[in-house]
C-alpha cells in the first residue's frame, strides 16, 4: 500500500467513524479535554496500526476497541497518580517533622533549582520516581554505569549546594530532596 493509499484509507476511516467514536467516549469521560485526548490517542493509535483495523462496518467495533483500551489505560493512570499524591503527602508530613527551622523547602527548593537540568531529571527519576540506576539509564538511553556516575556526580553537586545553604542532606534525605521538584 503506498503512502497516498494509506493516508486515503484513514481518511475514509476517521471520517466515517469520527462521530460515533467521539460521542462514546464523551459518555465516558469528564471533561472535553480528557475526550479530545482520548480521541486523538485513539486515532494516533489508528494511524500507527492501520494495516491491523478491519474492512467495513468492523473498523467501527475496531475504534471502539482502541478508545476502551485508552479509557482503561487513562483510569489506571488517574488512579496511580492518586494513590501517589497521598503517599507523597504522608511522606512530606513525615519529611517536614525532621527538618530543623534553619533547613526551610525554600532554600532546598533553591538548592535543587541552581542545579543543571540534567541533574535535576537524574536526580528525580531517583528520588521522585524510585527508580534505580539501572532503571534510570533505560530511562536516559544510556548504560548502567553511566546512569551511576551521573546520579553520583549529581548527588554530589546537590550537596554542595546544600552544604553552602548550611541544609544538612544526611538528616534530610535525597528522596525528600527530589520531592521538592513537584512543589515547585
Amino acid at each position: 500500500m503506498t503512502r497516498h493509499d494509506r493516508k486515503q484509507r484513514f481518511e475514509v476511516i476517521y471520517v466515517a467513524n469520527y462521530a460515533d467514536i467521539l460521542a462514546y467516549i464523551r459518555r465516558r469521560t469528564d471533561s472535553h479535554e480528557d475526550a479530545a485526548d482520548t480521541l486523538a490517542e485513539t486515532f494516533a493509535t489508528a494511524w500507527r496500526r492501520l494495516d491491523d483495523i478491519p474492512e467495513g462496518r468492523d473498523a467501527r467495533l475496531w475504534l471502539f476497541g482502541v478508545a476502551r483500551r485508552v479509557l482503561a489505560n487513562g483510569r489506571r493512570a488517574e488512579s496511580r497518580r492518586s494513590e501517589l499524591v497521598e503517599r507523597l503527602g504522608r511522606e512530606l508530613a513525615v519529611w517536614a517533622e525532621r527538618v530543623e527551622a534553619g533547613e526551610s523547602l525554600a532554600g532546598v527548593q533553591e538548592a535543587f533549582a541552581r542545579l543543571s537540568a540534567d541533574d535535576r531529571e537524574i536526580l528525580a527519576l531517583a528520588g521522585w520516581e524510585g527508580l534505580g540506576s539501572d532503571e534510570i539509564a533505560t530511562v536516559l538511553g544510556c548504560s548502567r554505569a553511566n546512569a551511576r556516575l551521573r546520579l553520583h556526580r549529581a548527588r554530589k553537586r546537590l550537596a554542595t549546594h546544600l552544604d553552602a545553604a548550611g541544609i544538612d542532606l544526611a538528616r534530610i534525605g535525597l528522596r525528600a530532596v527530589a520531592m521538592t521538584k513537584g512543589a515547585m
